[in-house]
């Protein structure tokens, strides 16, 4: 699988494991792998996310809420609802995600 750099996160990369190229008509998978130190910015997307970790422990904001994840969590974003990411370990996070097939827009929230 190719990994490529998501343009608005630093220490951010993906790699799409399925998609409609695949012939998976309703959702894709994806591998995300996020750096020790990096912080993903408050944002939304426009359609809903449901998350499993891999590896590595780090921080995911929903809303107002705060959760500490490792191997084995997993987390639902709704879609239009502000999220973050931040790697304060000295390893890598990894995680899958599933979103349905389409537009999958990324709208930068303003503090």
């Amino acid at each position: 699988m190719t990994y490529e750099a998501v343009d608005a996160a630093a220490g951010l990369s993906k790699g799409v494991l399925l998609d409609e190229s695949d012939g998976a008509p309703h959702f894709a998978l994806r591998r995300f792998v996020l750096d020790p130190g990096a912080e993903v910015p408050r944002h939304t997307n426009a359609v809903e996310h449901e998350q499993y970790v891999l590896s590595g422990e780090y921080t995911v904001g929903i809303d107002d809420t705060e959760h500490t994840v490792t191997a084995g969590d997993a987390l639902l974003i709704p879609a239009g609802v502000v999220h973050w990411y931040r790697n304060e370990s000295d390893e890598p996070g990894a995680f899958l995600c599933a979103v349905p097939n389409g537009d999958d827009t990324i709208e930068l929230v303003e503090e």
